[in-house]
């Protein structure tokens, strides 16, 4: 999937979306953060930011897509609000929020 899905870029966090070839109507969400994100704790934050940020945004997603959030350096000094933010702005570029 990260071959073949669309990537959207932001400076927290890059989102790599695919319309799923699954007969299920349910969108799934992966989150990473690779080595470059920093130490094991750095990446472990980000992870959490990015699953808690994500979380009230689920409800409202369209349906049928895959999903990989990854995260970026920057990222581990952001807050929640931030992440909200760029989150948001990945989605509504790939026309998966409304």
């Amino acid at each position: 999937m990260r071959r073949t899905g669309k990537s959207y870029a932001h400076p927290l966090v890059v989102l790599v979306a695919q319309a799923s070839d699954r007969t299920s109507p349910l969108t799934r969400v992966g989150v990473a953060a690779g080595k470059t994100t920093g130490t094991a704790i750095h990446r472990n934050r980000a992870k959490r930011l990015l699953r808690e940020a994500m979380r009230p945004l689920l409800s409202s997603l369209a349906s049928g897509w895959d999903l990989i959030l990854i995260a970026r350096p920057p990222l581990v000094t952001a807050t929640l609000t931030e992440t909200r933010s760029a989150l948001l702005n990945v989605l509504q570029r790939a026309r998966i929020l409304p």
